[in-house]
Parts: C-alpha cells; structure tokens; sequence
C-alpha cells in the first residue's frame, strides 16, 4: 500500500481547492503535484493565469495569487503504475474536515474522473459547488492542450 507523500498546498484565502486522484511516480519522486514532465497541469495554469510555472516558487506563487490549492482525493492505494485505472483498494482523505477546516473554499474542481467518482461516492451529501476538469494527464489525448485550457479558464473562473 502507497500513502500519500505530501501535504495540500492551501492558502487562508484559498477559493477553488483542485483535487486530483494520487501523485504519479514521477511526484512522488519528485516530491511536488503534477510533476511528470508529459502532464501539462501547470502548463495548462500558466496559460489560464498568465504566471509562469518554471520552478516550484513560481507553482506556489500562481496558487496563492489565483487562490487555488491543490490536493488529492486519496490518502492510501495501491497500483501498479501511475494511470488512474491501476488505483486499487483506495482510502480517500477526509475532504469534509478539510473543507469545515478551510471554509474560504468554495468551489471544487476534479482533475480527471476518478476523483470525482470518488468525491461523489463518498461526499455526495457536502453543499459545495463541483467542476470536472479535463484530465491534464498525455494519457488523455481526447482534447488538445488549447481545448483543455478554454476548459480550465472556463471551470476556475470565480
């Protein structure tokens, strides 16, 4: 079983909290969200804020100015590769107590359909607005890098 290695990353202010499945292999070697170098997350963010995303200053810095934070949907897994669909036996984190801790968030936004599979089977019953985000992910080659940006700047709006 995998837990997960770090903590979210949330301001006093943060509005919109994007959660996403479990780090890949790459994060957790990396040791920071969406860190494999074919994800386009914080491309995407970069393109839709307009602050650049070249190190881990500047990642944090677009998330307090754009009052995002960031965090996964599960706590412990196992699985044999970095795909949403190699997650098994998850344990998901307790978003309700984040939320009552973090009561500035007001809108959730999933990255990719299985954390809001999981948010919906487990907190269905939190009155908090939802978005789905097209997944970030190359895997996802449904839409292109220009589709998923007019889908995030569209969902994150305030």
């Amino acid at each position: 079983m995998l837990t997960h290695p770090f903590k979210p990353i949330v301001f006093k202010d943060t509005e919109i909290l994007i959660l996403g499945s479990f780090p890949s292999i790459k994060s957790f070697e990396n040791n920071f969200y969406y860190a494999h170098p074919s994800n386009k997350f914080w491309k995407i963010l970069e393109a839709v804020t307009g602050y650049p995303v070249n190190n881990r200053d500047q990642k944090l810095w677009l998330l307090k100015e754009s009052k995002f934070g960031l965090w996964d949907m599960i706590k412990v897994c196992s699985r044999e590769n970095s795909l949403d669909s190699s997650l098994e036996n998850e344990e998901v984190n307790d978003i309700a107590g984040f939320l009552e801790d973090h009561p500035s968030i007001k809108k959730l936004a999933f990255t990719g359909k299985k954390s809001e599979v999981l948010f919906h089977t487990h907190f269905s019953h939190l009155d908090i607005e939802t978005v789905y985000l097209p997944s970030p992910s190359a895997a996802y080659a449904k839409m292109s890098f220009g589709e998923k940006v007019v889908q995030y700047r569209q969902k994150l709006a305030s």
